[in-house]
């Protein structure tokens, strides 16, 4: 039954290597296996960045340019191929080549793992992202931070576990993009404001002392609890206790950790918040840095606007590229000088890719037949690159990569088998990603 497949009830082991305590959910706990990875910091290019424009070059494309083949595309009427407007250049001692755009980045392709040949089901923004997150091309289901969250919990108790900092021109799909699905609320991902007040009506009312606010919270705390002891067993009710003393811990915290100030003006230089273009992604991605220093176990950061270039595509990359360059090349950078690298996976991608043949004269249509995501920092072979599209960069040709093999590979890294991470459901046991998903071991040290 696809990726929530039917897990064999009778030969079912634990949920997780060990069960969440359901008055601390956020307690942090071992993984099944020892795991190479604490916390995740994933760079999601919300609109879908075009692989052969930016990592994959392809010299077919570029013979063939100008060339019409039988093609379907997902708005129809498609142009003929087009080469990529970019020129590319080798780097590292791996030789990787990578467009002149993204030559902040290219500094670190011996660090990082090239996955070539993803593929998905749906060629629309939604559905898509709703499937890199979750797994499905639906709403409704624990996305990939809620999953990780559930089976290891946070190593920071005043901050949630997990932290979206969202598209400052809002992520199609909205909220759904980082839920819990059916699992409790407390694992659902916290939208973060990069600047200011993180969370928005967090703030304490300056007419409440915070000795008045501890007081209506211990009052209201053990109301809830007389009711909760009278109705066992509801999860919404004591997610929704812990969520009123998280956000209580919170006032101080979030709005510590938000704080960019404390950081050098060298440090704002690195992260490109110097400069207008990069300033926005560059506070996310040194937001994303403080988080996981401070024990947060996985943070999603959304780039701003979105890599859908249906006309334009030079315009469009050029400018997404501008804005992301320099903060990745930071944030990198600055895992490793701060002993973060070893335990911090990144990971790079968008919801899907791009056609090779142009549209609407200098714009490519979106593709989830074959697009590019990247891996580096902890448990990653770096200098790597797994899987190849065809010849023109259509579809997966070579180790076809799934989002379960994603899912799988980022849970093993983490200590959590992924055929094991389980949650029970209207009579089920689902999982993040079937058994058919695998761990690719070949970008693994």
């Amino acid at each position: 039954m696809g990726m929530l497949a039917l897990a064999d009830l009778l030969g079912q082991q634990s949920l997780v290597a060990s069960e969440p305590d359901p008055t601390r959910p956020l307690a942090p706990r071992e993984g099944h296996f020892p795991a190479k990875a604490k916390n995740v910091i994933w760079l999601f290019m919300e609109g879908g960045p075009s692989a052969v424009d930016i990592f994959d070059p392809k010299p077919e494309l570029t013979k063939r340019d100008g060339e019409r083949i039988d093609i379907n595309v997902f708005f129809g009427d498609p142009g003929p191929l087009m080469k990529s407007p970019f020129k590319f250049q080798q780097y590292g001692e791996c030789g990787a080549p990578v467009c002149e755009k993204y030559t902040n980045v290219a500094k670190h392709v011996d660090d990082i793992a090239f996955i070539k040949s993803c593929y998905s089901e749906s060629d629309n923004h939604v559905p898509a992202i709703y499937q890199i997150n979750s797994g499905l091309p639906r709403p409704g289901f624990p996305t990939a931070g809620a999953w990780v969250t559930y089976g290891l919990g946070s190593e920071n108790q005043d901050l949630p576990g997990y932290v979206v900092l969202g598209n400052t021109k809002g992520a199609k799909g909205g909220i759904h993009n980082w839920g819990n699905g059916f699992l409790p609320s407390t694992y659902q991902g916290t939208l973060f404001r990069p600047s200011g007040t993180p969370i928005l009506n967090l703030k304490r009312p300056n007419d409440v002392s915070r000795g008045d606010q501890r007081a209506q919270l211990d009052l209201l705390a053990q109301l809830n609890q007389e009711h909760l002891d009278a109705h066992p067993g509801e999860a919404d009710l004591l997610a929704r206790i812990q969520s009123f003393e998280l956000a209580y811990r919170m006032q101080t915290e979030a709005t510590d950790v938000v704080d960019l100030s404390k950081e050098s003006e060298a440090t704002h230089k690195r992260y490109g918040i110097d400069n207008e273009q990069s300033k926005s992604f560059g506070s996310k991605c040194l937001m994303a840095r403080r988080l996981v220093e401070s024990g947060v176990r996985f943070v999603q950061v959304y780039s701003d606007g979105e890599w859908d270039a249906h006309n334009k595509l030079t315009e469009n990359h050029t400018e997404h590229c501008a804005a992301t360059d320099v903060p990745i090349d930071g944030l990198l950078t600055d895992l490793k000088e701060r002993g973060l690298w070893d335990s911090t996976l990144v990971i790079w991608g968008g919801e899907f890719g791009r056609m090779p043949v142009s549209q609407r004269g200098d714009g490519r249509d979106h593709n989830p037949n074959g697009f590019l995501t990247w891996m580096a920092g902890a448990g990653i072979k770096g200098g790597v690159s797994y899987g190849e599209t065809d010849a023109i960069g259509y579809a997966a040709a070579i180790d076809p990569v799934s989002v379960h093999d994603l899912h799988a590979t980022m849970l093993h890294l983490l200590g959590l088998d992924h055929e094991r991470q389980t949650y029970p459901h209207n009579g089920r046991r689902y999982r993040l990603t079937d058994v058919a998903g695998k761990v690719i071991e070949e970008i693994l040290t």
